[in-house]
């Protein structure tokens, strides 16, 4: 059964920084992908960024991303951080992990993902 826990979300300001944790349990043990995702009240679920398991194709990040996060995956330890860097007020969201036991090509698309996590939120005010 596969289990995913996201944790590290709060409350900062304008500029601030946060990293967020999804703990990740029963996924395959090779050739998988992982990813994170937003929903901001009254929004869509979108895709932040997303990664291989084994790095095996190019990481995938949102444009809306500009070089301020970075995704990563502690295969050791099964958990994928998202590094959060200048934060805006319009990154303000529920943060969901999400995973599937297969390589996806189009990373940010949550259609193709099995597996989500509850959440954290993120809030950034100015």
């Amino acid at each position: 059964q596969v289990q995913l826990m996201e944790s590290g979300g709060g409350s900062v300001q304008t500029g601030g920084t946060l990293k967020l944790s999804c703990s990740t349990s029963g996924l395959a043990r090779v050739g998988y992908t992982v990813g994170w995702f937003r929903q901001a009240p009254g929004k869509e679920r979108e895709g932040v960024a997303g990664m291989d398991s084994d790095g095996s194709s190019t990481i995938m990040y949102a444009d809306f991303v500009r070089d301020r996060f970075i995704i990563s995956y502690d295969a050791a330890k099964e958990i994928v951080y998202l590094q959060m860097n200048d934060l805006e007020a319009d990154d303000t969201a529920m943060y969901y992990c999400a995973a599937a036991n297969w390589v996806i090509t189009s990373k940010l698309d949550s259609r193709w993902y099995d597996y989500w996590g509850r959440g954290t939120q993120v809030s950034v005010s100015s």
